[in-house]
């Protein structure tokens, strides 16, 4: 299990600001008008939450890289390694956690970032049109798998902390999308999908796919 902050870092300049403002508001005009800041520093807090997670295990096993609702699973052409694969996507909204975590062991072996729009991340144009940063990871076993984090409606901050050469454990933390967003998997044809369309999955915990053997 991870040793790290319950609330996650991204959002402690966001939480201490909301707080400050909730804290000045009361003080100087009373409760009443400081209501919507203390209602927002809920919000905020909840929002960033980040607790730690142990990854399930299995040999081949994908887990979700984040909290959300499944809203693809097919086939579809991966535009990152050009080829035909499978594609799970999950929606996270506001209420969701939003670590990002690795769905399998593997060395990072490129990454992307492309600028975008910001359309909602539930529909399926949002996987070309918005911003994204895409991971290329490569399993021991050699497979190639795919993973992208793709900004929302209201999202407007990406933030990933690898770099090809690197090593990811299978759950292991390694970017974060503030608010609202996607994530999309590029998985080998033939994996065994574990998830179904509308289906709700917890990061690192929850099983999404197992590579064919």
């Amino acid at each position: 299990m991870e040793n790290h902050p319950i609330l996650a870092r991204e959002g402690w300049l966001h939480i201490a600001i909301v707080i400050i403002a909730a804290v000045l508001v009361h003080y100087f005009g009373g409760w009443l008008w400081a209501l919507p800041l203390w209602v927002a520093t809920v919000f905020v807090i909840q929002f960033f939450r980040d607790p730690p997670r142990t990854a399930a295990s299995g040999a081949g096993v994908l887990v979700a890289p984040a909290d959300g609702k499944v809203i693809a699973v097919g086939e579809a052409h991966d535009p990152y390694l050009k080829r035909q694969a499978t594609r799970i996507s999950i929606f996270m909204n506001v209420f969701n956690v939003h670590s990002n975590r690795s769905p399998i062991e593997g060395k990072v072996m490129e990454a992307w970032y492309q600028p975008g729009a910001f359309v909602n991340a539930a529909l399926d144009k949002a996987s070309e049109q918005n911003e994204r940063n895409a991971l290329w990871l490569k399993t021991d076993a050699g497979e190639d798998i795919v993973v992208v984090q793709v900004a929302g409606l209201i999202a407007r901050r990406i933030l990933c902390y690898v770099a090809p050469g690197q090593q990811l454990g299978r759950g292991e933390r390694y970017g974060f999308i503030r608010f609202g967003s996607r994530v999309d998997l590029y998985l080998p044809l033939g994996s065994n999908v574990a998830v179904s369309l509308g289906d709700k999955v917890q990061s690192a915990t929850d099983i999404v796919a197992t590579l064919k053997r």
